[in-house]
């Protein structure tokens, strides 16, 4: 029959008690209970359940009605009867329910207390008590799969989830989560079209930054590109990218055509979100990376950006001085380039000159770069992806198989999630959920605005996952270099599929092959056309931060609670996570 709880008093006091003194250790200083249990010193802990016709229960019994002092003398009276007996000094901690209680003992491990224990006559049950860390699971709403809330596609940010039979190329931030949640002192440039420093959800996230268009031309062309009324300046603010036909008819940029004409794309805004926005928050989304800066590098306005932009602000990006312009007081360990065109980084050419030399003077910077592969349908990885030492990054279907849109190649580093629709028609099924902002033209102030249902894909999309998961990297390991981030992501890539794929689930598409020249869309990934494999955000951060042995693999959330442990304490019977990419 169960016991009452304990009175409002009686309860605080148990609490407070057994918080100030546990069980068996109360004669120690504070500083030796803490050596005792995470100093270099074994110390076995485990929960042990006695007999109910033990002596050591029949001596003297235990109730939720029993005092704290006198509960206290029944554990250690236990403890040292079963200590005793084994040829063990075992400390009492605090009891569970009336015959349950927690015993520690110096010298040996939890498992091999277990087995000592386990032997004694008057034991039922012996369980290691294992410390388990929160399962970092954020509560922000347009995450989980099943909600539906403002608009949400249904699938939430699944390719942040553990992977499945149904998201087979989700990234597995969960588990990372778990490792770690990023560092404030990692900071990610994101080279784009600028961010909206007013979307709730990016709110402390970002750095100042710089907008870098016409930051070395001095043309009416840049200031048409810019689109906000200046040059180079420190406002990396996103005014609008759109394209109208009066922009067109014109004829202020050049090579702008009425391809180009569109909305804004708060194309920043959704890189930045991806990246890290603001994380278990209780608004929109979650980011990759929960606590790492994002510093908006703006070299992208209307209709693109120039190659000398993005130069400069590579280069200022990892806080290498450009001439006319300050130094960047918040140096980035990693360049999010979701942006790309035609050429390679090897053809001899001056613009591969630049690139090459870029990319090199930021890597000796100590800074990771990673860029789109680009959205040529299964064609060449064009610049600046196809320089070496870049990680391209592929897109991939929630089914694993290459998305129709991705570029291959032998360039590609790895694969990571991209987007994609599968239906005809109705809302997109799998975009890839992020901040944007609503303004079609100009934006729409302290907009709390998300790309929910819309067609929102792209390996614009995939690069940033890979972009958050290095951030991770560096927030746990911050001495490694460009090339042991590198390793740590390809080193622990899952394989690609092969079955499993089709849009409609019954069709079973190519395997990819080397570009041609022709389209190739949905296909199944080789080493030689996507990468390594398909990302594993879990894996690679435990490749340079292992787990601690007492961990049960990440996630269970074991944290104790006041009222949980108040219940313990009450001796109740019952125990029971140039271009942009579209």
């Amino acid at each position: 029959m169960s016991q009452p709880f304990p009175s409002r008093p009686l309860a605080l006091g148990l609490l407070m008690a057994a918080l100030a003194a546990p069980l068996g250790l109360q004669a120690q200083s504070a500083s030796a209970a803490v050596a005792a249990t995470s100093g270099t010193e074994t110390v076995g802990r485990v929960v042990v359940r006695f007999k109910a016709g033990a002596q050591s229960v029949r001596a003297q019994a235990l109730s939720a009605r029993t005092d704290v002092a006198t509960a206290r003398q029944i554990a250690r009276s236990r403890a040292q009867s079963l200590g005793q007996r084994m040829g063990l000094a075992l400390h009492a901690h605090h009891s569970l329910d009336e015959r349950t209680q927690v015993v520690l003992a110096r010298g040996l491990s939890s498992e091999a207390l277990a087995a000592r224990l386990a032997r004694d006559s008057e034991i039922e049950l012996v369980a290691v008590d294992h410390r388990r860390r929160l399962a970092a699971v954020p509560n922000d709403p347009l995450y989980p799969q099943v909600n539906q809330a403002q608009g949400s596609n249904g699938h939430g940010q699944w390719y942040l989830m553990p992977p499945s039979k149904d998201l087979v190329s989700s990234i597995n931030a969960e588990g990372a989560w778990d490792l770690s949640t990023g560092s404030s002192s990692v900071v990610v440039a994101v080279l784009d079209t600028g961010v909206r420093y007013d979307h709730p959800d990016l709110a402390g996230k970002l750095l100042p930054g710089y907008d870098m268009i016409g930051a070395m031309t001095n043309d009416v062309d840049a200031l048409a590109v810019a689109n906000d009324g200046d040059r180079a300046d420190s406002d990396a603010s996103d005014p609008g990218d759109w394209v109208s036909n009066a922009d067109i008819e014109a004829g202020s940029i050049s090579g702008c055509t009425y391809d180009d004409v569109a909305n804004s794309s708060w194309h920043g805004t959704r890189v930045s979100g991806l990246i890290g926005a603001a994380s278990n928050n209780g608004i929109g989304v979650a980011g990759v990376s929960w606590s790492s800066k994002i510093l908006p590098v703006r070299v992208l306005g209307k209709c693109g950006g120039y190659d000398s932009d993005i130069w400069a602000g590579m280069r200022w990006a990892a806080g290498i001085a450009v001439p006319g312009l300050p130094l960047n007081p918040s140096p980035a360990r990693v360049l999010n380039m979701s942006l790309g065109g035609g050429g390679s980084c090897s053809d001899g050419s001056g613009t591969a000159t630049m690139y090459a030399e870029t990319v090199a003077a930021v890597r000796a910077k100590g800074a990771v770069i990673v860029a789109a592969a680009g959205n040529t349908s299964g064609q060449a990885v064009g610049l600046p992806a196809n320089c070496s030492g870049v990680i391209a990054v592929a897109g991939l279907r929630h089914v694993g198989t290459k998305v129709g849109f991705s570029s291959v190649g032998p360039e590609v580093t790895l694969a990571a999630p991209g987007g994609n629709c599968v239906n005809a028609s109705g809302a997109c099924l799998y975009p890839m959920l992020s901040t944007t902002n609503s303004g079609k033209q100009g934006p729409v102030s302290n907009d709390n605005a998300y790309t929910n249902s819309d067609a929102s894909v792209g390996t614009s999309f995939s690069a940033p996952l890979v972009s958050g998961v290095a951030a991770l990297l560096l927030s746990v390991k911050p001495e490694l270099t460009p090339d042991q981030v590198r390793q740590a992501l390809v080193s622990t890539v899952r394989p690609f599929p092969t079955t499993g794929g089709g849009s409609a689930g019954d069709a079973n598409p190519p395997a990819c092959t080397a570009p041609t020249g022709a389209d190739q869309l949905e296909c199944y990934c080789t080493t030689s056309t996507c990468g390594a494999g398909m990302l594993d955000a879990r894996a690679a951060l435990a490749s340079v931060a292992p787990p601690p042995p007492a961990s049960s693999g990440g996630g269970g959330g074991g944290a104790m609670s006041p009222a949980w442990l108040l219940a313990l304490l009450a001796s109740v019977p019952l125990l029971r996570r140039w271009r942009r990419q579209p």
